[in-house]
């Protein structure tokens, strides 16, 4: 096994993190990516061992089930649309996700649910609005350039999911911005 499927990864930071603890217990890694590290030699199990009590307590884990690892293949894809490709999907998210994972949406639909106990779809709209969030937060984009950068079809739709999931409306939030920010991996 070369590779490594790592649970809770989710920014940048993450990957250095693994980084960092990879090379600290001196083991060597082709590529780190959100969820994956790809390895140039095979884990000892004292290897694996020290890996896993090193990372937990940073909030990551070594998965190695099937499902877990798909249903981690999911939400970080679903993070790098939302988060790293600003207006990047203008297809299908089930097409998307199809398509990289090799697997039927329906089957990927049906894991996702039964593992987290909710929807695909629900978990892309809660990392959208996330990101809605953060972008008004910086106060630097309206509404209309977030709705587009998002893929909204229109300010109205925003406005109308971003409500239904946070109580509020956009401006209403921006004004009290005391609303902390969920971690990603909370969401």
């Amino acid at each position: 096994m070369n590779t490594l499927f790592v649970k809770n990864m989710v920014c940048n930071r993450c990957i250095m993190v693994v980084q960092h603890e990879l090379d600290k217990l001196g083991i060597a890694a082709k590529s780190v990516k959100l969820g994956e590290v790809s390895l140039t030699d095979e884990l000892s199990v004292e290897q694996k061992d020290a890996l896993k009590q090193a990372l937990n307590p940073l909030g990551f884990e070594l998965i190695d089930d099937k499902k877990s690892r798909t249903i981690e293949k999911i939400k970080n894809i679903i993070i790098d649309l939302v988060h790293h490709r600003d207006n990047d999907a203008k297809t299908n998210l089930s097409d998307v996700l199809s398509d990289r994972l090799n697997h039927d949406y329906n089957y990927l639909s049906n894991l996702f649910s039964e593992v987290e106990g909710t929807t695909i779809e629900k978990y892309f709209i809660a990392q959208k609005i996330e990101k809605v969030k953060e972008l008004l937060v910086y106060d630097e984009l309206s509404l209309s350039e977030i709705a587009y950068r998002l893929n909204y079809s229109s300010v109205a739709y925003l406005s109308n999911q971003f409500k239904k999931v946070t109580g509020l409306s956009p401006s209403h939030f921006k004004q009290i911005r005391e609303d902390k920010r969920k971690p990603l991996d909370k969401v």
